[in-house]
């Protein structure tokens, strides 16, 4: 009996958008192997469930709270060379060269990082109170 390897299948899209590049866009499971570490990176700073993946023709992004203002990484496996692309307080895309999907792993740091940025720059300054001298205090202790 001859057994063959079975091929694997793309994944199916993930969020390709609408239109004709969604008809376009192939998900891997390489690209689901990626967002899943990089979930599972940035889960020491969020819950899984506010991470989001969003699939293009040319880049596999990883969001928070689904909001591409928010890009955590994105995972440019669509060509020969791997790249895994991080980004900085002002949002540049660095791209890092990978040569396994494992290598997301040496860039956790950078990863939650990203999303702690993010969280801090969502919450209001703490309001200061300013001290109460006892004469001042209209407390009816």
């Amino acid at each position: 009996m001859d057994a063959k390897p079975k091929q694997q299948e793309p994944a199916p899209v993930v969020d390709a958008g609408s239109g004709e590049e969604g008809e376009r866009v192939v998900t891997t499971e390489e690209e689901l192997e990626g967002f899943r570490i990089v979930r599972a990176i940035v889960c020491a700073e969020v819950p899984a469930a506010r991470i989001a993946a969003r699939d293009t023709q040319t880049y596999f992004g990883v969001l928070l709270d689904d909001n591409n203002r928010k890009p955590i990484a994105r995972l440019w496996f669509n060509r020969s060379k791997k790249y895994l692309g991080v980004f900085d307080e002002n949002k540049v895309e660095t791209r890092l060269p990978i040569t396994a999907v494992e290598d997301i792993y040496q860039h956790a740091d950078h990863l939650r990082n990203t999303v702690a940025r993010y969280l801090t720059a969502a919450r209001p300054p703490a309001a200061t109170a300013e001290p109460v001298s006892p004469a001042q205090s209209t407390s009816a202790w």
